[in-house]
């Protein structure tokens, strides 16, 4: 799908920004106009801002890094779950984990743990134990899945994180500032895009503007993904086309010696 329309973006109610008192001044560059005490968000910089996004992740996508998705606020949970799934990448829709990139590998320990209780059930440890017990575990792993369950495959840092409301989120985006992560964030007249690296202005609060948004970011990662894998294809070709011409070489050179040692049989006097 290429960078979506004025139009589209214009129907989704991406222009659609928080009322005029609530505003962040630092977001002036990006409205419009203010109408009826709600401030009107420049449709042509946010078209701008996707594409130069959208080309960005494509790039990181293609190099095969993780790009972490944060939302929890409840009109973006489900929208970020499918479209961070559809491009096999790490989100979070739940609470936050606080200390999730800056105490990385406590994090990493939990998931572990969720994968040594998998265990359990699979070599019949988990039947052994106490009813009590099985009830424990199971719910620590219900507790464990719902916070940590998406990030399960995450092994080292994310290369970018993407945000849906800067505001609500300012947890992750400080720990990913502390750390030099770039963030990628759809920001709304009331927050501020000064920690933000790559500022997407647009409505954070209507589903459809998201999923507008955040549908046209994981096609153009979806794109990067699709070009690496084709790479791969290419490299293995060239490879092993690379391995059978010294084969081709040899049997060249047979061909080529064997009339010279044709000659020579016939040349050769018959032994008496």
């Amino acid at each position: 799908m290429a960078n979506p329309t004025f139009d589209q973006l214009l129907e989704a109610g991406c222009h659609f920004g928080h009322l005029k008192r609530k505003w962040n001044p630092a977001m002036a560059p990006y409205i419009f106009m203010e109408r009826n005490g709600i401030h009107i968000i420049d449709l042509y910089k946010t078209a701008a801002k996707i594409e130069e996004a959208a080309a960005a992740l494509k790039n990181i996508a293609k190099s095969g890094k993780k790009v972490l998705f944060v939302a929890t606020k409840k009109q973006a949970k489900q929208v970020i779950a499918d479209l961070a799934q559809s491009v096999n990448m790490p989100y979070v829709i739940e609470r936050w984990p606080g200390g999730m990139l800056t105490n990385f590998p406590t994090i990493r320990k939990a998931v572990k743990k969720m994968t040594a209780i998998d265990k359990m059930t699979k070599d019949g440890t988990f039947d052994n134990l106490s009813k009590r017990e099985r009830l424990q575990i199971s719910r620590q792993r219900a507790k464990l899945e719902k916070t940590l369950g998406s990030i399960a495959d995450l092994n080292r840092l994310p290369s970018a994180l993407f945000v849906v409301d800067v505001m609500k989120e300012h947890i992750a985006v400080a720990e990913a500032n502390r750390l030099g992560i770039p963030v990628f964030a759809m920001v709304d007249t009331n927050s501020d895009p000064t920690n933000i690296d790559f500022v997407i202005p647009a409505n954070d609060d209507a589903s459809k503007s998201i999923e507008l948004v955040v549908g046209a970011i994981t096609d153009a990662m979806k794109e990067g993904l699709e070009e690496r894998k084709a790479e791969k294809v290419d490299t293995v070709a060239a490879g092993e086309g690379e391995a059978a011409a010294p084969k081709r070489e040899r049997r060249r050179v047979r061909k080529a010696d064997a009339p010279a040692e044709a000659e020579a049989a016939e040349e050769a006097p018959a032994a008496e």
